[in-house]
């Protein structure tokens, strides 16, 4: 009786709750038995395509010297993209049995994501007792890129954590370390490829060392080792290459799937080119020294525009966003605003807006969702940016920065007191 009356006890406490402690013990279960449903239930079950099988079939041809590149591109199922280094580091989930393989997978990926969430969380210091830790990892779960990530069961999430790992790493002058991060992605997926900016402009050299280094040196082991590796130079680059129609958010497939003239869409490409190289001069040239900000907004901006303007961007690659959309933590961040947000649930909301009632316009805004949510994301730090700038300028102060004139205010009375 004892024991449950104080365990009862903590059900009401003596004193009021704060508000935020309130939120986390409403938040902390929810999010637990998101991540729990999404693992469990969502991406055991699978749905729709599985891009895990076409993974094992070439991990297990890898492993016994058989051809690895023999996908047909006239079909729309998913194909096998990775090079030599990429099945060489994947070879060792064709050493059980595909089911369990795929079990163990989701659960790694899952893994993945809650790390790079607790690396973020150390990013930006915050502690896993303060309320962004369940605001984060719920958010996270209950993205469409998270959860097509672990339904679809493919290595996204072990991108995703190779980038934060960079991030964190490059932040604490870690050089090599952080290019290992990074040169590991780059071995299977080298989807982070435009983050290389990053080091260039802080002139951290060694990051180039290990980043490059690494599937280089995965390549020259996984060659000899490959059955058909040229295949991959012959046949795969060049598809991956090109541009599709299905599946395709960036601007040129959205384009292609809807007839649009090619004028039309080189445009589109060249004013939002426009764009983001004005968000990354403004970020360079006033915001580099704020190291925290500048690597994750920059990055941002870079991996959104690879997606947009590219050749290929499926709507999962918005993973790769996280420490953009975390830093609107930061007083100054770009991301304290609706319209970043309205930006952000087109290309991470798992809504889908399919209609019975209403097909084509239903199928209009599915299909287009990520491809203007991405634009709009560009078009607001953009906006962001260039309004402080011309701000700035107005007022006379562009020596001190084009943060809002009440932040410089603030810390200039933090450094007189």
């Amino acid at each position: 009786m004892y024991r449950a009356t104080v365990f009862l006890r903590h059900l009401e406490p003596r004193t009021g709750r704060t508000t935020a402690e309130v939120v986390k013990f409403a938040l902390w279960p929810i999010a637990i038995m998101t991540v729990l449903h999404r693992v469990l239930i969502k991406a055991v079950n699978g749905f729709r395509t599985d891009d895990f099988a076409p993974v094992y079939r070439a991990a297990l041809a890898f492993l016994n010297h058989r051809p690895v590149y023999t996908a047909n591109f006239n079909w729309v199922d998913p194909h096998y993209l990775y090079p030599p280094s990429g099945t060489l580091l994947i070879a060792p989930i064709a050493l059980i049995d595909p089911e369990r393989s795929r079990w163990l997978f989701i659960l790694v990926n899952a893994a993945a994501v809650i790390i790079a969430g607790y690396l973020m969380l150390k990013m930006f210091n915050l502690a896993l007792d303060s309320i962004a830790a369940p605001i984060l990892l719920f958010a996270m779960f209950a993205s469409e890129t998270v959860t097509n990530t672990l339904v679809f069961t493919n290595i996204n999430g072990l991108v995703l954590l190779g980038e934060v790992a960079f991030m964190y790493l490059l932040l604490r002058k870690k050089d090599a370390w952080s290019g290992v991060a990074l040169g590991l992605t780059f071995a299977v997926k080298p989807v982070l490829w435009p983050l290389l900016l990053l080091p260039l402009v802080s002139k951290q050299w060694k990051v180039f060392v290990t980043a490059l280094g690494i599937p280089l040196i995965l390549t020259a082991i996984a060659w000899p080792l490959s059955a058909d590796p040229m295949d991959f130079v012959r046949r795969t680059a060049p598809y991956l290459a090109e541009s599709r129609d299905y599946f395709n958010s960036a601007i040129v497939g959205n384009g292609a799937y809807y007839g649009l003239p090619d004028l039309l869409v080189l445009g589109l490409r060249a004013l939002f080119g426009v764009m983001v190289l004005v968000s990354l001069w403004l970020l360079y040239r006033y915001y580099r020294d704020d190291q925290l900000f500048f690597v994750t907004t920059a990055s941002g901006v870079l991996l959104t525009a690879s997606f947009l303007l590219g050749s290929l961007g499926q709507m999962y690659y918005s993973m790769m966003m996280f420490p953009l959309l975390m830093s609107v933590v930061l007083r100054n961040s770009v991301m304290r605003n609706w319209p970043a947000w309205l930006a952000v649930y087109g290309f991470m909301s798992y809504d889908s807006w399919l209609s019975v009632r209403w097909p084509a316009a239903g199928r209009a805004a599915e299909y287009m969702k990520t491809t203007l949510g991405w634009s709009l994301l560009l078009i607001v730090i953009f906006a962001v940016l260039l309004g402080r700038y011309l701000i700035a300028k107005r007022e006379n102060r562009l020596d001190g920065g084009i943060d809002p004139a009440f932040l410089i205010e603030e810390r200039t009375k933090v450094a007189v007191g």
